[in-house]
């Protein structure tokens, strides 16, 4: 029952906008990360928190990427792999150059 009041607690009514509330309905996002906008009783739009927003774009990016590696092994990509020196070799780079490098970092 507590998911059902939670979700409850989060509806606003699309008239509270039309009453001037708009920075009080907007204030109550620092606390919560979506509210549920209605109109007619009927759900018509999420406003989301910038935080909620960042966390939901980055699962997103997070979840295609992880397709795309499943779709790569899946697909063998492995075997095509080239190693770095022939790559190397291919681009035109000495292999002493790539030495000095910075190390990237991976998130």
């Amino acid at each position: 029952m507590s998911i059902n009041a939670n979700i409850l607690d989060r509806m606003v009514p699309i008239t509270l906008f039309n009453k001037g509330l708009a920075s009080r309905i907007f204030d109550r996002l620092r606390v919560e990360r979506q509210l549920i906008v209605l109109k007619n009783n009927q759900p018509a739009a999420v406003i989301l928190s910038p935080e909620e927003y960042r966390r939901l774009s980055e699962a997103e990016e997070d979840l295609s990427l992880l397709r795309l590696a499943e779709a790569r092994l899946t697909a063998g990509w492995e075997a095509r792999a080239v190693p770095s020196d022939e790559f190397w070799k291919h681009a035109g780079v000495a292999e002493e150059a790539t030495k000095d490098a910075a190390t990237p970092e991976v998130e």
